[in-house]
Formats: structure tokens, sequence, C-alpha cells
């Protein structure tokens, strides 16, 4: 028997054997793990100050607005500059925001205000700051993952480890938040997500530059080039049904921006808890990445997403009615579960049926159908909040998330039988 009838068809550690997607991974754990800190230690903070929802909802806000306004410019630029560049520059940003944090949270901040709600207007400048970076990184960081793998036949399971080590970090994040806030406060905690993020930048400058992908014809102009990406998302149906999809289902399912209310209104457990219902959802969802990483989704595939997003919708319900500590971790963590097939199946539509050249514009358009309607999200669960309060308002957003899923289903009929996406993929 040969060495080649030896190897087995399916190997679920191919992109990991490679030491620069290694090293791409490694920057993503510490830059997640060290947002999600940050995420958590400044809503803490703001709840703190404020005792009001609708805080909650405007720090996505303050987030989303920034990160929308620059997206479509930033995957234009994504195409035309080389794609390390923009991202060692976007985390410097977010590295002297973190450290603007730290500083605003420090005794030699602002004490004066520390008490007072003006102290969060600082906090929300740094947000929005922290926004226009992520607007710029999204394009450029999904777009230079695939130009470090020597073949398409890794593409798949890169994806799949891609999603399963940003889960596994969104686990860390919270949990350790949490801890780090109920032991050693608020100033420390952003001072330990700084550490993380200056290992992120370190991580990414290490990985040498690849150049821009070969572009059919002429380069074309500004307003052409992202009219172009405009163009593509909405002429094919697959990909623009997955992103809408998952769009509706972030935004109406927003659950997470209000668990602070919930884990000291509702469950009564405060910051050490709260790290825990922060985590649940990344827990599901790394467990389940792994399972696909061993068992890829081969069959069905439009269909299990489907039921993957209504999946989502009800345990969101249930989490809002639940008033039991443990059952509450169980739902969010199947939320996660349901998240990471929808996570995995988008990705790995937008990554076969887009080429190489225009990935950072389509890659943007992602960004303002999911990655801000994280953000949106979270100002819409605030405002309804306060509309409805916080059970209620969680209950409506599960509800539409099951009702987009039924649209959907019946105005994408290409989504619904998709199959086996390889069988569908352009040649």
């Amino acid at each position: 028997m040969s060495i080649a009838d030896a190897t087995p068809r399916h190997d679920p550690y191919a992109a990991l054997r490679l030491p620069e997607f290694r090293r791409l991974i490694m920057a993503r754990v510490c830059f997640v793990v060290a947002t999600r800190i940050q995420g958590l230690v400044v809503s803490w903070q703001i709840l703190h100050l404020t005792n009001d929802p609708l805080a909650l909802g405007f720090i996505g806000l303050a987030e989303a607005v920034p990160s929308i306004g620059v997206s479509l410019y930033a995957g234009h630029v994504a195409d035309t500059v080389r794609r390390k560049n923009i991202i060692v520059a976007a985390v410097a940003v977010l590295l002297l925001c973190a450290v603007a944090l730290w500083g605003l949270a420090s005794p030699w901040g602002l004490p004066v205000l520390a008490k007072d709600r003006l102290y969060t207007l600082p906090l929300y400048g740094v947000i929005f700051v922290s926004g226009i970076a992520r607007g710029f990184l999204g394009p450029a960081l999904f777009s230079f993952m695939p130009q470090l793998l020597p073949d398409r036949e890794r593409l798949a399971n890169a994806i799949t480890w891609n999603s399963t080590t940003y889960q596994a970090s969104a686990v860390l994040g919270p949990a350790i938040g949490g801890y780090l806030v109920h032991y050693i406060d608020v100033a420390p905690s952003y001072g330990v997500a700084v550490g993380l993020l200056l290992l992120a930048l370190l991580q990414f400058v290490s990985i040498a530059g690849r150049p821009l992908p070969a572009i059919v014809g002429e380069r074309l102009p500004l307003k052409e080039s992202i009219l172009s990406g405009l163009r593509f998302i909405f002429s094919n149906q697959l990909v623009l049904s997955a992103l809408a999809l998952d769009m509706f289902a972030v935004l109406f399912g927003g659950a997470v921006a209000l668990l602070p209310v919930f884990a000291v209104d509702i469950l009564k457990v405060g910051a050490a808890g709260l790290g825990h219902l922060e985590a649940a959802p990344a827990v599901g969802s790394v467990l389940m990445a792994v399972a696909l990483t061993y068992f890829p989704l081969k069959t069905y595939v439009g269909r299990k997403l489907l039921w993957a997003v209504a999946g989502f919708g009800l345990a969101t319900i249930l989490f809002a009615l639940s008033t039991n500590f443990v059952l509450s971790l169980f739902l969010l963590f199947m939320t996660g579960v349901f998240d990471s097939v929808s996570v995995i199946v988008r990705s790995t539509l937008i990554h076969t049926f887009t080429p190489e050249h225009m990935k950072g514009r389509v890659s943007a358009v992602n960004n303002i159908f999911i990655g801000s309607s994280n953000e949106l999200g979270a100002f819409e669960s605030g405002a309804m909040a306060r509309l409805l309060g916080t059970v209620r308002s969680v209950v409506f957003g599960g509800t539409m998330t099951i009702v987009v899923v039924g649209i959907t289903a019946a105005l994408a009929p290409r989504l619904r039988r998709l199959h086996d996406v390889k069988e569908e993929a352009p040649a």
C-alpha cells in the first residue's frame, strides 16, 4: 500500500498543520479573549454607573454606528491594500482604546465623575473609536485567512477551526472577565485586556504579508468597487439569504446584551455568575464546532441551517422565561450550539462562492449584516427592555427570530434545497 493510499480521506487537523495559520489562530485567541474581557467589564461598569438596561444598549450602538459607517470603504481598502498591514494598524488602534479604558477606570483617570452618569460619555467615546477600527479589521482579517492556505481543499477545515478557536476564546473571555471584576475590580481587569491585545498584535506582526490576489480586468475606482461587491451579494441567493437569516437572528435574538440585568435582578448571581452566563453560549458553540470538525455537514445543509436558527430562537425564548440559574446556563449553551451551525455554514458559503479579489468587499457587507447586527441587536434589546421589560423583550426577540426563519424558508428556495456546498460550488 502506498503512503497516499494510507492517508485518511478527511484530516481534521489539515489547516492546523500550517505554521502561519497556527500563528493567526493564536493571535485571534489572544484578541478575542481580550475583547471579550473588555466587553464584559465595560458593560458591568456602565450598568453599575447607570442602573439602566438602555445604557447597555448604547454600548452596542456606539460601536455599530462607526463600524457600519466605514464598512463598505473598509472592504474596498481590504481589496486594494495588503491585508496584513490593515490588520496590524487596526489592532494597534484597538490596543490604544483598551489603554484608554484602563486609564479612565484608574484612580488617575476621572475620579471626580466616578459615580456620575456623565462618566459614561468618555467610555462611549472610546467604544466609538474602537468601532471604526473593527470596521476595518473585519474585512481584512476575513480575506487574509484564505491567503495563508496553499489550496482550497483545506478551506472548510480552516473555517471550522477558525470558528472553534473563536468560540473557545469567547468562553474564556467572559468567564475570566467576570472573575477579574469580582476579585480585582474594574481597572486591573482592563489592564489584563491590554496585555492580551499586545500579545495579539505581536503575533499578527510575526505573520508574513501576502500580495493582493490578482484582479481580472482593470482595478475599479472606489464607487464602482463598492457597487460591484454589493451587486455580487444581491445576485447570489445562497449568500444573500444566509447573511439575511443570520443578521435578523442576531438582531432580534440579542439576549446576551441584557445578561448583566439577568445576572443582577432575575438570577441574582453577581459578577461571577455573569461570567458564566456570558460564557455558556460560547461553550455550546465550541463543542458543536469541534464536532463539526470531525463530522462536517455534508447533506441537507440549507435545511439544517434553517432548523438551527429556529432552535436558536426557541432556546432564547425559554431562557427569558427561566428563573433557575442552571437551566438558564443550559439554554444559553443551546443557543451557542445552534449558532455554531449558522456561523460555519454562512462562512463556508461566503468563502466558497466569493472570488478572492472580492472577499474584502463581500466581507464588509457581511460585517454590516452580521458583525454590526450584534451591536444593533444589543441596542434593540436595551430599547425593548426599557419599553416591554427585560423578560418580555427577550421573548419578543426569540419569537421574531423564528418568524424570520419561516420567511427566509419561503423566499429563498435555493437555500432551503441546498444539499451539498461542494456540489454547488463554482469550478
